[in-house]
């Protein structure tokens, strides 16, 4: 297991309970590919430094996981599937 780091920006068009929700579910898919959720840090609406999907503002959260290398192929086909994630990126975690 490896130590990752992950940021995902949330459309502005969601509702608290909705991103909840998304949250919720990114922590139930590194769990189902036997990864474990060690910190969750949510950095709330921000403007983005340049329009993207025709958005200038996003929810950006952050979280820190350990998983699998192999793992990360599945989560971030999820992350790219999923409509109201509009932007993501995973790296490693220096130790």
């Amino acid at each position: 297991m490896r130590p990752y780091e992950l940021t995902f920006i949330i459309a502005p068009d969601v509702d608290e309970q909705g991103i909840t929700a998304i949250v919720d579910q990114v922590k139930g898919w590194i769990t189902a590919a036997n990864g474990t959720h060690t910190k969750t840090d949510t950095w709330g609406r921000r403007r983005l430094e340049y329009p993207i999907a025709r958005f200038n503002e996003g929810y950006y959260v952050f979280l820190n996981f350990d998983s699998e290398p192999a793992a990360l192929t599945e989560l971030d086909r999820n992350l790219r599937l999923e409509q109201k994630v509009i932007r993501h990126l995973v790296i490693r975690a220096d130790v």
